[in-house]
């Protein structure tokens, strides 16, 4: 008797890293592995590395007839055409249709997502967003990523690029976003890049203030050092995070009062911060929100291993297939 299709290979493509697994129903990774994306100068020969990666996973975990699908996430990825569209940071230029693919070379049917999709599939499937089915996932690391579920089904808008939060402007005419040339977007603040950014702004605003950040150079200044210094007690440090925060916060009234979800969930690197970001960022969320909608939306950490999330959230859409 055939073994039941209770098994799904998840991929994240990351500029530099592609991570992938094994993953069932259940949300367990019983397998997994990585490769470097940024390596290969054509997608035929990505997709050629992973399938020798990938076939003895599968081999061992019983056989191409124990799999569902396969799920992706990546950069720019279109869900409808199951194509990867002008990624700026892959090697792969224009249009990739790497979902069909996928599909010739593993003979498996595939979906595609971008990242921040796949993010939001995993914690409606397996993290603290099961069950909810109006809520909004804002990844927080390099950039900021987003993905709107609503009535149980990610928002794609009519081209499949809908639910890009991160780039919605939030200070007119304010920071330079380096990558793509607009001005005081969400992106440019709220990232671990844009903490960095507000450090180095602050260090030369307030000179006469004391601050632990002046032990490190500029190209030493991370947000991870920027958070180890709040944890000390530093002023400037903890003045990043309440502006952070604020940015954060404002932004997410905006997006409540568009969609009123029932929760928002963070992810990413910056969340490590804790309530150090938490907190700012909720006080100008609520303070930002018309009567109706306030205290009535919870303010999440993801509950999500950050190594196994993006596998995860790219292998839930092999079930949503279902």
């Amino acid at each position: 008797m055939a073994l039941p299709k209770e098994l799904a290979i998840g991929i994240d493509v990351g500029g530099t890293t592609t991570k992938f697994g094994i993953v069932n129903r259940q949300g367990e990774i019983l397998q997994q592995d990585r490769i470097p994306t940024n390596t290969h100068e054509n997608v035929d020969d990505f997709i050629d590395d992973l399938y020798k990666k990938l076939t003895p996973m599968m081999k061992k975990a019983g056989g191409k007839t124990r799999f569902a699908g396969i799920g992706m996430g990546a950069p720019n990825g279109n869900f409808y055409s199951g194509t990867i569209e002008y990624a700026p940071n892959l090697k792969w230029k224009g249009i990739i249709p790497i979902a069909d693919l996928m599909h010739k070379k593993f003979k498996l049917q595939t979906r595609l997502t971008n990242d921040a999709n796949a993010a939001a599939m995993g914690e409606y499937m397996y993290g603290c967003a099961k069950g909810i089915k109006h809520f909004i996932t804002i990844t927080l690391g390099t950039g900021v990523g987003s993905g709107i579920m609503i009535d149980g089904k990610i928002l794609l808008g009519h081209d499949g690029f809908a639910g890009e939060l991160g780039h919605t402007v939030i200070r007119p005419g304010g920071r330079l976003h380096k990558g793509t040339g607009m001005k005081g977007s969400l992106e440019a603040y709220a990232s671990a890049t844009g903490v960095r950014e507000t450090a180095i702004e602050y260090l030369t605003e307030y000179p006469e203030t004391e601050s632990l950040l002046r032990n490190y150079s500029i190209n030493e200044l991370t947000s991870e050092t920027v958070y180890e210094c709040a944890m000390q007690g530093d002023t400037i440090a903890n003045r990043i995070f309440e502006f952070t925060g604020q940015i954060l916060g404002e932004s997410l009234s905006n997006f409540i009062m568009f969609s009123s979800p029932e929760a928002i969930v963070l992810f990413g690197g910056l969340t490590k911060a804790g309530n150090l970001l938490l907190n700012p960022t909720r006080k100008h969320m609520e303070e930002n929100l018309l009567p109706i909608f306030k205290n009535k939306v919870k303010l999440l950490f993801s509950e999500l291993k950050e190594a196994d999330a993006a596998i995860l959230g790219a292998s839930a859409l092999v079930w949503d297939m279902d």
